[in-house]
């Protein structure tokens, strides 16, 4: 029995270490939710945590929700305590995978892939599917991507005096460069 748990627990770490896990600690993640004759509602977060497992197309990400920055402290300030409510929750989370992903196929030119999973944002998981365009250079990775988001589909309250001065389908467009 001893040998056989010490077999299985060496097997899992085997597996762990062999996996090509990549990283960065300073993708960039931004949303934009304007509209025509209205202030740019354009945040951005240089901070955003992702990770790639190369021999699966597995992937994680996370931000932490008061790193998004606009260009006016006011509407950050509301951004964080009346939409994110980044005190209750502070994080956005997103597990998913890469369709299709073989890292022996990533050339330095971009290919396109598509990538599905689970956004958390505001308490809320909700399904989404993003385009995303891959390469490699220099040993490392480069992934670039967007998807579209309803604020109503994560539950964020939108104030009736508010609702025509922010847009309904926000896009979400992110930058990494990954690195072993």
């Amino acid at each position: 029995m001893k040998k056989l748990t010490l077999l299985s627990v060496f097997l899992l770490f085997a597996g762990y270490i062999s996996a090509q896990k990549y990283s960065s600690k300073t993708g960039k993640l931004t949303f934009e939710a304007s509209v025509p004759l209205f202030d740019d509602i354009y945040a951005q977060d240089d901070n955003n945590l992702v990770i790639l497992n190369a021999d699966t197309g597995e992937m994680a990400s996370v931000s932490v929700v008061k790193n998004f920055h606009f260009k006016t402290k006011l509407m950050e300030e509301h951004f964080n305590e009346s939409y994110a409510e980044s005190a209750k929750y502070p994080k956005t989370t997103f597990k998913g995978k890469i369709v299709g992903f073989d890292k022996s196929k990533l050339t330095t030119s971009p290919q396109k892939y598509t990538v599905q999973g689970t956004l958390n944002f505001h308490g809320v998981d909700k399904a989404i599917t993003s385009a995303a365009s891959m390469y490699t250079k220099d040993g490392k990775i480069y992934m670039q991507g967007s998807f579209m988001a309803k604020p109503a589909d994560y539950k964020v309250t939108i104030p009736k005096m508010v609702t025509k001065k922010i847009a309904e389908n926000v896009n979400v467009e992110y930058t990494y460069t990954l690195i072993k």
